[in-house]
């Protein structure tokens, strides 16, 4: 294979490929590489879902290959520029909206369900907001598109397919391990196999499983950053009927709680009714919790699952937010052997231990299945565990029944945001040539706004090229 491209993109989540998608658009003779360390979207299948126990896949097919987390995620596109991410503060809330709207279109070129959720139900919307309010509680409206994760994994697939046929360039099982700099500029990175591709621009779109990689690379190449937010929390699985209200008028509530005790911002996050309770597995088998929801009936529960954060925002000489998060989920892995905790909230408020007995005797039943009953309070500082409880007291003013004792708490979600790394409207880092984008860069925090992402760092690429 020939070695010089015009553009390289290390990483294929969403940001890399809405990006390749868009060079391609504009420039058909454009020589793109990307190359990603996990597999082709045909080859990536998750064992667990037949067997319902992880079997270690290395590395893991749920966080990395084609499409990165986004090809079992939920596939929640949140057409709204006022979550998921710092797009606006970067473009401007003008030119993220347009970006916005315009991958939104490519997803629906490529598949993506019509049907948006939170518009059409006004109604029904005053009524949350209302409950809301009397609950210190912040709705933020946003329109949601629900690709499902068994019909996004069929979209990133035909993207996959459009990107090969026009000539995109794709390796995989492939690590990217240094970035070539000469004279301050980036000039081609080197695999792990010690094989060496040159680039005119380098596209950094690692997503949250590289964000730890690219940390070490900003720190080997002198990339300013700045210290990043640290996500950390629970997820909670209720019955359907618990949240019937949300779900059938919002599909996902996004809503926002400062809690009285130490004022700290609780959010909730990735809501996916009649789902189920999922375990990611990162670098090294670090097992966090996620949750899916599917659109066909045969895979649909009784539950619905969501995650609850708590945004942490350390000052200097704290520079680590990937590393505390990781050391809260070693601990987590440690008390139960590389498996996610559950607890019950009725058991997380009394400061005992979930058992096997108890957790038998519920009426809700767990959808992840190899979850180890535990206690939280051994894995979480006091201050989160109280954030946790205040946030779940006041979502039970907005939907009733949510603080009940048999309300189940899986522990650690944790979203691996990097140092955000200083870019300009561009994206260009502090070392020419080499661009930084999407949730692996502190850029984005989600699905939309990383295609988005992609779309606008291709088109500054475009217009680089025609300067020169």
């Amino acid at each position: 294979m020939e070695n010089k491209f015009d553009v390289i993109i290390i990483g294929a989540g969403p940001g890399g490929i809405f990006c390749a998608y868009e060079l391609m658009e504009k420039r058909k003779d454009l020589r793109v590489l990307m190359v990603e360390k996990g597999r082709p979207i045909e080859k990536r299948e998750c064992p667990k879902r037949k067997t319902k126990v992880c079997v270690g896949c290395k590395p893991c097919s749920i966080t990395t290959g084609f499409a990165g987390a986004g090809a079992f995620s939920d596939g929640k596109l949140s057409l709204s520029t006022d979550v998921g991410g710092n797009l606006p503060q970067i473009l401007g809330y003008g030119e993220a909206k347009e970006l916005i709207a315009e991958s939104d279109a490519v997803y629906l070129k490529f598949g993506a369900d019509e049907r948006v959720y939170g518009v059409d139900k006004e109604k029904e919307i005053r009524e949350i907001r209302r409950k809301a309010i009397n609950a210190n509680l912040k709705l933020v409206e946003c329109p949601i598109r629900h690709l499902g994760t068994e019909e996004g994994y069929k979209i990133y697939s035909r993207l996959q397919k459009h990107l090969e046929d026009a000539g995109v360039t794709m390796l995989f099982h492939t690590m990217v391990e240094e970035i070539l700099v000469e004279d301050q500029r980036a000039v081609g990175i080197v695999t792990g196999s010690g094989d060496r591709y040159y680039g005119k621009e380098i596209v950094a779109a690692v997503g949250r499983e590289g964000a730890d990689w690219f940390k070490d690379r900003c720190a080997d190449i002198g990339i300013e950053t700045t210290p990043g937010t640290v996500d950390i929390g629970v997820r909670v699985e209720v019955r359907d009927e618990v949240m019937q209200f949300l779900n059938e008028n919002l599909y996902e509530a996004k809503l926002i709680f400062y809690t009285p005790t130490f004022d700290d911002k609780v959010r909730t996050f990735c809501t996916n009714p009649s789902g189920e309770v999922a375990t990611e597995y990162y670098e090294g088998g670090l097992a966090v919790v996620n949750g899916h929801a599917y659109k066909s009936q045969e895979y649909k529960t009784s539950n619905t699952n969501f995650a609850l954060l708590v945004s942490k925002n350390f000052t200097r000489p704290f520079s680590t937010p990937i590393e505390y998060g990781r050391k809260i989920a070693e601990l987590s892995n440690m008390l139960c052997g590389g498996k996610i905790l559950v607890q019950t909230f009725g058991d997380f408020k009394r400061g005992r231990r979930t058992t096997e007995e108890r957790l038998a005797r519920n009426n809700l039943i767990p959808t992840l299945k190899d979850a180890v009953p535990g206690d939280l309070s051994l894995v979480f500082p006091h201050r989160i565990m109280v954030d946790i409880a205040e946030m779940i007291e006041a979502l039970d003013k907005v939907t009733p029944g949510l603080a009940s004792d048999e309300t189940l708490l899986y522990g650690v979600e944790v979203k691996f945001y990097s140092n955000r790394v200083v870019v300009n409207r561009d994206f260009e880092t502090s070392v020419q040539g080499l661009r930084a984008i999407g949730d692996g860069a502190g850029v984005t925090r989600g699905l939309q706004q990383a295609s988005a992402n992609g779309l606008s760092v291709a088109r500054s690429i475009l217009k680089a090229m025609e300067r020169k």
